[in-house]
């Protein structure tokens, strides 16, 4: 995916943004992600003005300004992932109750 995005990128004079904006997009997004499961989940509904996204939609927004976010300071976001579901792992592995717990 990184390597889908910065092929994209790198074609533009302009090449990323700089982190600031990439977070303001981020933010952005994710807004607007908000807005469709409100839309989608809550009591609110659309407008029959508004047009018509969907969660899916948003949520690959989101994953291509991160991807942008991460390429321009040079993260891996795999490496970033391998690195929280460790701690996730870890930290929060007492914490649930597991489907095949017997008590």
């Amino acid at each position: 995916m990184q390597q889908r995005v910065d092929a994209y990128i790198s074609q533009f004079k302009e090449g990323y943004f700089s982190p600031l904006s990439q977070m303001a997009r981020l933010t952005e997004e994710v807004g607007e992600l908000a807005r469709e499961v409100s839309h989608y989940y809550g009591e609110k509904p659309k407008k029959s003005s508004e047009k018509t996204y969907t969660v899916e939609e948003e949520l690959g927004d989101i994953l291509f300004v991160l991807a942008c976010f991460a390429n321009s300071l040079d993260i891996d976001l795999s490496k970033s992932f391998d690195m929280a579901i460790s701690k996730i792992e870890t930290r929060d592995k007492d914490r649930w109750i597991r489907k095949d717990d017997k008590n």
